[in-house]
């Protein structure tokens, strides 16, 4: 199984308060930690501890906080060969407060992870032709997942994007793109359709189904997860938990999808349909932990309260 990730590498930064500030507002937090993130990074832990052999491509500032990043992702068994430095950019940060029932506010510096350039990608062309999947989000420059997403369409390559945090996205991007996979806020943000429920999913779906997308997969909460294309749709009901820290629901999603679709001779909806399954089971481990990579589980734990995919 080869799955790369082309995306951003953080540090987090959290504070759990008991309840989120308003605006001009200051509120007495419990706890701070600094905790490995990004959701590029998350993603790429998400799959190794999934099972995936996997590639990391990103960036990271000269600095302590890089050294500690790339540490973190050797440890959990990624090539970090293709982790470049930016000596001009620091590493990323994202401060990240929680509240006492799990939801978070969320604000990114992107640092390095904004310095990747074509030249990195022309570097890493090697590893994305090797692999099966490339999965890419929005912290990290749109032009080089544009340049990566062509390098792997002509190589046969699974793409995934995951437009988070949103922003504008080509038709170009698009065409590029085998799966999409926002949530409600993204899917509103980039279609102009609220998702809610299967039906106002389906048609926000529509929206990237026309410019050329195979499959739409909108993650709705608790609600579950569609996936639509053009033959068919599907409702996948979430698991019934109890959230504590929503983080990385999202990224370890995306891990769970790689899990799956790497694992299958080729990219079909009945492969998509179990893959969403699946990821929904890992995104509900995730919630009821705190932090992002912290929270993530490996495929055993998964297995261990889920049973068998």
């Amino acid at each position: 199984m080869k799955v790369c990730v082309l995306g951003s590498i953080n540090m987090d930064e959290v504070v759990v308060c008991e309840s989120l500030p308003k605006l001009g507002e200051t509120v007495l937090a419990d706890t701070f930690n600094k905790i490995p993130g990004g959701k590029g990074a998350n993603q790429a832990v998400a799959a190794s501890r999934l099972g995936c052999n996997v590639a990391m491509i990103g960036k990271i500032g000269d600095d302590s906080s890089g050294e500690v990043l790339l540490n973190s992702l050797k440890e959990d068994n990624i090539n970090v060969d293709w982790v470049f430095k930016d000596v001009e950019r620091p590493t990323g940060v994202a401060i990240i407060l929680v509240d006492s029932i799990g939801n978070n506010s969320i604000a990114v510096v992107p640092g390095a992870n904004m310095g990747i350039t074509i030249d990195d990608i022309s570097r890493a062309k090697e590893v994305i032709q090797r692999s099966k999947i490339l999965i890419a989000q929005f912290e990290t420059p749109i032009d080089i997942t544009l340049e990566a997403f062509k390098i792997s369409k002509e190589s046969g390559v699974v793409t995934i994007l995951n437009p988070a945090p949103a922003r504008e996205v080509t038709d170009e991007l698009l065409m590029y793109t085998d799966i999409i996979v926002p949530n409600e806020t993204e899917a509103q943000s980039l279609t102009g359709v609220k998702p809610y429920d299967m039906e106002s999913a389906k048609s926000a779906s529509q929206y990237f189904l026309k410019k050329g997308v195979k499959y739409v997969i909108i993650t709705l909460g608790d609600k579950g997860a569609a996936l639509v294309s053009n033959e068919d749709s599907t409702l996948v009901p979430a698991q019934k938990v109890e959230a504590v820290d929503t983080t990385a629901a999202g990224d370890s999603f995306i891990g769970g999808l790689s899990r799956i679709l790497s694992s299958e001779e080729k990219l079909t909806y009945s492969s998509l349909e179990k893959a969403v399954k699946f990821s929904s089971k890992v995104s509900a481990i995730v919630v009821t932990k705190e932090g992002a990579q912290t929270s993530i589980p490996t495929f055993e734990e998964v297995t261990k309260i889920y049973g068998e995919e």
